[in-house]
């Protein structure tokens, strides 16, 4: 079995209820990889869409435009416990379609201005929901998670072994 990460470009959703933002923005990732053929090669093949956010009391915080928003996003985060969500869409071969959104919590320390400052000169928070990346500078931010830690970095494996458990087998087979 052969995987391919290929970026699409989609208009992406960024206002509504956070869970079924990220579950439509997956969606709309997965079927324009599908329709455009945008996959790893040739024939029918399963394609998998993944759109992670950040979210505050309903408030979804995406990608950081410049510096000034990513304070803001950081500092609103600071102190209390946000949501990370991801929705992944799950496209077979045969159309069937498999969505799923996995939840993790996570809370922030009390961010002051010299640890805010330190951050945001990383330059890790460009192009990442909420501002920060859990994996590098941006765990010393977090206080603690509750929850799929991968989910937070990425993609949610356990969520997706739960609607994909046909890549145990599939991944079995193949060696």
């Amino acid at each position: 079995m052969l995987f391919a990460v290929r970026p699409t470009a989609v208009e992406e959703l960024d206002g509504g209820d956070p869970a079924s933002v990220a579950r439509e923005n997956a969606l709309r990732k997965a079927r324009v990889a599908r329709d455009q053929g945008i996959t790893a090669g040739a024939g029918a093949e399963t394609v998998l869409g993944c759109d992670t956010l950040v979210a505050l009391d309903g408030a979804i915080y995406g990608k950081p435009a410049d510096e000034d928003a990513a304070r803001l996003t950081l500092l609103t985060l600071g102190s209390a416990t946000h949501e990370v969500m991801s929705g992944l869409a799950l496209l077979a071969p045969d159309g069937e379609e498999r969505v799923a959104i996995a939840r993790t919590a996570v809370t922030f320390r009390a961010i002051d201005d010299a640890l805010l400052d330190w951050y945001i000169a990383t330059g890790e928070w460009r192009e990442r929901a909420g501002g920060y990346a859990i994996q590098g500078a941006g765990a010393a931010l977090v206080r603690s998670v509750r929850g799929d830690y991968e989910n937070v970095v990425g993609l949610p494996v356990a969520t997706l072994l739960d609607i994909y458990p046909e890549l145990l087998r599939d991944r079995r087979a193949a060696e």
